[in-house]
């Protein structure tokens, strides 16, 4: 069963084009690594061959993952997005409520996240916390480290 993801438009752009890198140019590199390898000999006792076959194997792999990944993701038209709850692509300011210390995330999909950018994924602990709630609401979040209790104080776009 395919998972479908949302992504904004520059997202599903960057996905794309890892994509190609990775068919492009990382594929044929691993072609020639093989061929590299296999020239070099008894492939019986060809560590060399062994290693490039797996990583042409691996690379395989990531291909397909991503491919499947981006056949299921849809785009998100931002500007219609409801601010009164908690929806993926919402920005939203929040307080923590143990150290009063504000912060403020946009929840985006697993591959678009990068907390350095305030970006969290809907699928981390805080991203699914959060999920459906609506300004002025507190979540009590279950993290590794314990619970964090969050007042939502502004949902946007």
């Amino acid at each position: 069963m395919s998972k479908v993801s949302y992504y904004t438009a520059d997202g599903l752009k960057k996905l794309k084009a890892e994509l190609d890198h990775l068919r492009d140019v990382e594929r044929p590199k691993a072609s020639q690594a093989i061929a590299e390898a296999r020239d070099k000999g008894d492939l019986s006792e060809n560590a060399e061959y062994d290693a490039a076959k797996e990583a042409q194997g691996l690379l395989e792999m990531k291909i397909s993952k991503l491919e499947e990944v981006v056949s299921n993701a849809r785009v998100i038209d931002e500007s219609q997005l409801d601010t009164s709850k908690i929806l993926i692509h919402s920005t939203v300011k929040l307080k923590n409520l143990a150290n009063n210390m504000e912060m403020q995330y946009k929840l985006v999909a697993q591959s678009e996240a990068d907390l350095k950018a305030g970006k969290i994924s809907v699928d981390s602990p805080i991203g699914k916390g959060l999920l459906g709630k609506k300004a002025g609401e507190e979540a009590e979040i279950q993290v590794p480290n314990g619970k964090i209790t969050f007042e939502i104080l502004e949902i946007s776009r």
